[in-house]
Formats: structure tokens, C-alpha cells, sequence
């Protein structure tokens, strides 16, 4: 039976505000450090087992997210302290390290809970009718979730005097120096905004699919795509990425194989690495 467009234009809209949010987080370290952070996906899986454990311990998942979003933040900031910053002149030790610290977590949780996936409820049950369509009241409000977290990060980079700081060290590191900005300080609260944005999203995406140590690889694959895509750096450019990979991705599912689902991303993905390196926006870490 075929699906409606507006149930595929539904789908498009819901799951475009998560990769979007899942995306930012990724597009948010390169513009500031220029590090392409291969353990994002892994911050996605902390999270992911944060609600997974919430809802184990008889308590609804949506105490999961600002969890998720502290011991993520952590997370991140650990992995950048701990490892990334003695090497952050060397790129290829930086990918090489960053991945091996996402595949470590992958196997702490193999270690720890098994492969078994682990299927949660949603933040809230039902569904609602929508432009002539059924829509899962839980997927209603990730997207609105969503679109709030990556409004406040959008206030918060162009607004306030911290974000003003993000900005001029996306810019210029040296320039930043000149007028007092300690680049350290930007980089380590970029780290720990960037995870604890994944983290939230682990706790989303925990809501539509199961949950397990590999959940992050997907969403790691998609990061690269959107970004890739709307350019690397670009806030704008990841969620207006976000969306045409999320359409892409409806369409090849609803209408061609389900099965291809993920493929379109790596079309995209390949294509503008040929024919517009630089993406459709550039590397700005935002546009005011």
C-alpha cells in the first residue's frame, strides 16, 4: 500500500528536527576546533543507555534528557582534555583517537549489557491526527523538542557575550587572543555543548528504535553527510542538510526499498565531495 504524501512530508519534517539536532553537535567542533569528531556517534550510545536505564529503574524517559545531557557534556569534555588536546595540531591522531574512544564505548557496552537491543516507551504514548494523518505523539514531541534545543543553542551562540567568544574563535583563534578570548575555555565548553547536544538526541532516537551499543554508527555516518553537505562549520547549513537528507531518505524508503534506507545519504555525501567540497553554505559556524 502506498504511503500519502503528506504522511512522507510528516516523516520528513519530524525526522529532519532530530538529524538536525543529531547533526549540530558535529557541525558545532569543526567550526570552532576544525576537529571532525569520530566518537560523536558514541555520545548518542551514552545517551541512549541513560534513557535505557532511567526507564529500567521504573521512572518515565524524559528524566533521561537533561541526565543525558551532564554525564555526555562529560563525556565530551574528558575525551577532549584527556586525549584530543595533547594532539589537537596532528588531524590524522585526532580521527584516529576520536574513533578509537567511539569504539571503546561501543565495547564497554557490549561488556556491560550484551548486544540484545532494548526497546523503550516513548516520552508520551498515543497518537494524534495530522493533516489527514496518524502521527505518533511521541515523534510530535522530539520535533518540537528539538527545534527548542537548537533554537536556545542558536540564541545562545548569536546573543550572549560567551557565544559572541565562540564566534571569534571560529573565526580567528589568533584575532580572539588579541581581544582577551582564551581559546582553551571556548574549545572546552564547545566540547561539552556539542555532547551533551548528542546526548539529548541519544534520548530521542532511544524513542524511535532500540537501543544498543552500535545505535551511534548511523547517526555518526548521517552527521558526516549532513554536514558534509551544508558545509562543514555551517549551524545553518547542517539543518538545511538535515532536511534534504531527510527527504531523500523518506522518498527511498516509502517509495523505493525500504532496505536502501541510509543509502542516500552516502549518495549525497559522495556527490558534494565531487561537486561542491565547500558545501552550500561554507564553513561559518553561524549566520546571525
Amino acid at each position: 500500500m502506498a504511503v500519502s504524501p503528506i504522511t512522507v512530508g510528516i516523516n520528513v519534517l519530524m525526522l529532519g528536527a532530530l538529524y538536525a539536532l543529531i547533526a549540530v553537535g558535529f557541525t558545532l567542533i569543526f567550526g570552532v576546533g576544525g576537529i571532525l569528531n569520530l566518537a560523536h556517534g558514541a555520545f548518542l550510545t551514552i545517551g541512549g543507555y541513560i534513557a535505557f536505564y532511567i526507564v529500567d529503574a521504573g521512572q518515565n524517559v524524559a528524566l533521561a534528557i537533561p541526565i543525558a545531557a551532564v554525564v555526555a557534556g562529560v563525556a565530551g569534555v574528558a575525551l577532549y582534555k584527556g586525549i584530543l588536546k595533547k594532539v589537537s595540531d596532528n588531524p590524522v591522531s585526532v580521527l584516529i583517537l576520536s574513533l578509537v574512544a567511539g569504539l571503546l564505548v561501543e565495547q564497554v557496552f557490549l561488556i556491560l549489557e550484551g548486544g540484545e537491543p532494548k526497546v523503550l516507551p516513548g516520552i508520551v504514548e498515543g497518537s494524534l491526527a495530522l493533516g489527514g494523518a496518524s502521527v505518533q505523539s511521541n515523534r510530535l514531541l522530539v520535533f518540537i523538542a528539538s527545534w527548542v534545543v537548537i533554537g536556545a543553542l542558536f540564541y545562545f551562540v548569536n546573543r550572549t557575550k560567551t557565544g559572541q567568544a565562540i564566534l571569534a574563535t571560529s573565526m580567528s583563534r589568533k584575532g580572539a587572543a588579541i581581544v582577551g578570548i582564551d581559546a582553551d575555555r571556548v574549545f572546552t565548553l564547545t566540547w561539552i555543548l556539542a555532547a551533551a547536544l548528542a546526548g539529548i538526541a541519544g534520548v530521542f532516537l532511544a524513542t524511535f528504535q532500540s537501543v544498543n551499543p552500535l545505535m551511534g554508527r548511523n547517526p555518526l555516518l548521517l552527521s558526516f553527510s549532513i554536514v558534509v553537505l551544508g558545509g562543514l562549520g555551517s549551524i545553518r547549513g547542517s539543518i538545511v542538510g538535515a532536511y534534504v537528507i531527510s527527504f531523500l531518505d523518506q522518498i527511498t524508503v516509502q517509495y523505493i526499498d525500504s532496505q536502501l534506507a541510509g543509502v542516500s545519504g552516502l549518495i549525497v555525501l559522495v556527490a558534494v565531495l565531487i561537486l561542491r567540497p565547500e558545501g552550500l553554505f561554507g564553513r561559518e559556524l553561524t549566520e546571525g
